[in-house]
């Protein structure tokens, strides 16, 4: 199953790219074993300053076709890691070729992709910056693979 993190806004290089790059890097290795992977990033932007709904047409162009869209949103369900890692397995099982993670901008993700969204994730109830979001979900899908592979990374 192939994972998207779908995103607004381009990531510079600094910490935060190179602990995506880290972590994404280290879930190829893990997750090729286990049917997952690889990740594959998709940055938009709304140069005309379009506001979500601009953001949520871009988005949806990054999106592959047939693909489970989840949104990362304040709003979405609070998963446990071992929960998560679940879940992907049970995508994978399931036949899905393609998960995409959409992660908005500064004000979100526009309500009609959110309806869009087969499930929904949070982080928790603070709101984090999109791109420490970015750093956190790449942490999760890497530590979601070694669960699934029985790896000592995760402790509980």
């Amino acid at each position: 199953m192939r994972l998207h993190i779908c995103a607004v806004g381009r990531l510079r290089a600094g910490p935060e790219r190179d602990l995506i790059d880290d972590y994404l890097k280290r879930f190829d290795k893990a997750g090729r074993a286990l049917g997952l992977g690889p990740v594959r990033v998709h940055e938009v932007e709304d140069r005309k300053g379009g506001g979500m709904s601009a953001e949520a047409a871009l988005l949806s162009d990054a999106i592959p076709k047939g693909a489970v869209i989840c949104t990362l949103d304040e709003r979405g369900k609070l998963m446990s890691s071992p929960d998560f890692a679940n879940e992907l397995g049970r995508r994978r099982d399931l036949g899905v070729s393609d998960l995409a993670f959409v992660i908005g901008g500064a004000d979100g993700i526009d309500p009609s992709l959110r309806a869009q969204a087969d499930f929904s994730l949070s982080f928790g109830k603070m709101v984090w910056p999109h791109m420490l979001a970015r750093v956190m979900l790449s942490e999760q899908i890497y530590r979601a693979a070694t669960i699934l592979a029985g790896s000592p990374y995760h402790r509980v």
